[in-house]
């Protein structure tokens, strides 16, 4: 079976998006780390399934890790969601209802090309991440075993779980070595993505993110959210903040309280094509 397919990225993060409005398409796991494959597939970190809507939304929007996972939001991924079905010709609404695992967003298209992503209100309840506590503390330690110690991080959900610890250099952060242990810490029990923050000014930080299923990417939508919103509750932030990845920076705005976090930036189409899947 021949599947089309279009590579996009947002600041770096890429991914392959799949029109399954056209075309019929069973993504399972075995299929989704095939495509992310980057010796033997196509390559990425996520795949982006874009699936007819409802009566109350445009378009329902699936992620699948490069590990097959599916989960429920991936910021960067919403931004080339929505360029991708302007490019296609399946919407020309500037403003999208879109149903995720994680409820309903609604980006929209600036007219500068950039995209504004609705991201949703932070969670901070633990139970709601979900993350195993005894109290809802901004600050939590961490233990990550005898060899990388303990680490403080404040663990905090945009539809899907963040662990975002504060760094003193970003370029020499433990990204490689305490990213695996936190995703995979037994207190977190669907895993987590592990942010890096470096506070630059108090409206501008530096981010790395180890993301679950996916190892550590050149940026990452929902972390960049997490981390401003960490921040901002910690009293080190002040809305808005310019939040430098390794593949651009994104403007992230947070009110506080029950305010949604907005998140802009941009996505860019590379190329598209055709792949035969296996048997």
């Amino acid at each position: 079976m021949k599947l089309r397919f279009t590579k996009m990225h947002g600041l770096g993060n890429d991914f392959v998006v799949i029109d399954a409005v056209r075309q019929n398409i069973t993504l399972t796991p075995e299929v989704a780390r095939f495509l992310a494959d980057r010796h033997f597939g196509i390559g990425c970190d996520q795949i982006l399934l874009v699936e007819p809507g409802s009566d109350d939304a445009d378009f329902r929007y699936r992620i699948f890790n490069a590990d097959g996972g599916e989960v429920e939001q991936c910021g960067n991924g919403a931004r080339c969601f929505v360029r991708f079905v302007h490019e296609q010709g399946l919407s020309d609404k500037t403003v999208l209802r879109v149903v995720t695992r994680s409820g309903i967003i609604t980006p929209r298209l600036e007219d500068n090309g950039e995209i504004t992503v609705d991201m949703g209100v932070p969670i901070f309840a633990p139970a709601e991440i979900p993350f195993v506590a005894d109290s809802a503390a901004l600050v939590h330690g961490l233990e990550l075993g005898q060899v990388a110690g303990s680490v403080d991080i404040t663990a905090v959900s945009m539809g899907n779980p963040h662990a975002v610890q504060v760094v003193d250099d970003i370029e020499s952060a433990a990204v490689a070595e305490q990213g695996p242990l936190i995703e995979a810490h037994p207190r977190f029990p669907k895993r987590v993505n592990a942010g890096f923050m470096q506070v630059v000014t108090r409206h501008a930080i530096k981010l790395r993110v180890y993301e679950r299923g996916a190892g550590e990417t050149l940026a990452c939508g929902t972390g960049a959210c997490a981390a401003v919103v960490a921040g901002v509750r910690r009293g080190l932030l002040d809305s808005p903040v310019r939040v430098t990845t390794r593949g651009g920076d994104l403007r992230i705005s947070w009110a506080g309280r029950d305010a949604p976090v907005m998140m802009t930036g941009p996505a860019v189409s590379v190329f598209s094509g055709e792949i035969e899947l296996p048997e």
